[in-house]
């Protein structure tokens, strides 16, 4: 889904109560955060009541790509379906094997949705921002969320059930058919993921990541023209969404910093050099040191 790019709330800065199994240098980043800082759960179990101003809602469901050239009033209709929820950081908003009975659209916050491998380990698949939308429904063909769902920050969304959304496609037939173009989207995203990965080396699956997250989160740094992620992205998390190891990604990482192409810090990276982020996924340039 393509996210909605526009002035979010400030749940979309909330980076604490997170935590990193890498062992990056902790420099002075663009929002350096001590890591002793605690937060305040909004709830600790599951998803709490949240008023959404109706602004912010009909403005997050005007920018939702199923939704697109629906008028006003078709979107206040729309959006009189769905209950306003937030989760805190850590929270999950659903856990693999559970009833697929929801969707949800991202108002605010970031999400990172994953799932675990044969061997056990959690591998990321996407991370999310407003606008996205998020989860399945059994009318989809999915009888359980095949995947977790986990607040990185604070997050509000709006959850549908799925009478609800039988309702939406019933009444907008062009809804339905994105759907279906989104579904067949999905599988073929998923089929090519799967040629690349098996072909490229770990240094080509890191940079073409780090080039997919720049072009969906990125925001413009100030001073050197680089794109910021401000995002909690841990070594594993990257791990599991180029299928490789922390280990093997943070050696990739290292050197991509020595090399001048990014930098990053505890809760933030910036691609610097995009041109030659480009050369590294196409197999053109190799870091110092190849992985």
């Amino acid at each position: 889904m393509t996210p909605l790019h526009a002035n979010h709330t400030h749940a979309d800065h909330a980076h604490d109560g997170y935590q990193h199994d890498d062992h990056e240098h902790d420099g002075s980043g663009p929002t350096s955060v001590p890591s002793t800082r605690r937060r305040i759960p909004l709830q600790t179990t599951c998803a709490a009541p949240h008023q959404c101003p109706a602004p912010v809602r009909m403005r997050v469901l005007g920018h939702v790509p199923l939704f697109a050239g629906l008028s006003v009033p078709e979107l206040e209709a729309i959006d009189d379906r769905m209950v306003s929820l937030s989760w805190a950081a850590g929270d999950a908003l659903f856990t693999a094997g559970a009833p697929a009975d929801h969707l949800y659209v991202l108002a605010a916050g970031r999400v990172k949705v994953s799932r675990s491998t044969a061997s056990g380990r959690e591998s990321v698949v996407d991370l999310l921002t407003p606008g996205d939308l998020v989860g399945t429904l059994t009318a989809l063909g999915d009888p359980t969320y095949p995947e977790t769902a986990e607040a990185l920050t604070t997050t509000c969304a709006l959850q549908i059930d799925p009478a609800a959304f039988r309702a939406v496609l019933t009444t907008h037939p062009q809804v339905a058919l994105r759907v279906l173009d989104d579904l067949a989207s999905r599988l073929t995203r998923a089929r090519s993921d799967l040629g690349h990965h098996s072909a490229d080396t770990v240094s080509q699956r890191v940079a073409t990541t780090l080039l997919r997250l720049a072009d969906k989160l990125g925001q413009e740094r100030a001073g050197d023209g680089g794109t910021l992620l401000q995002i909690p992205l841990s070594r594993a998390d990257l791990a599991g969404m180029t299928s490789s190891t922390p280990e093997s990604v943070s050696r990739v990482m290292s050197q991509l910093r020595k090399d001048r192409i990014i930098d990053s810090g505890r809760r933030w990276t910036a691609v610097l050099d995009r041109p030659r982020l480009v050369d590294v996924a196409a197999g053109a340039e190799r870091p110092t040191s190849p992985v």
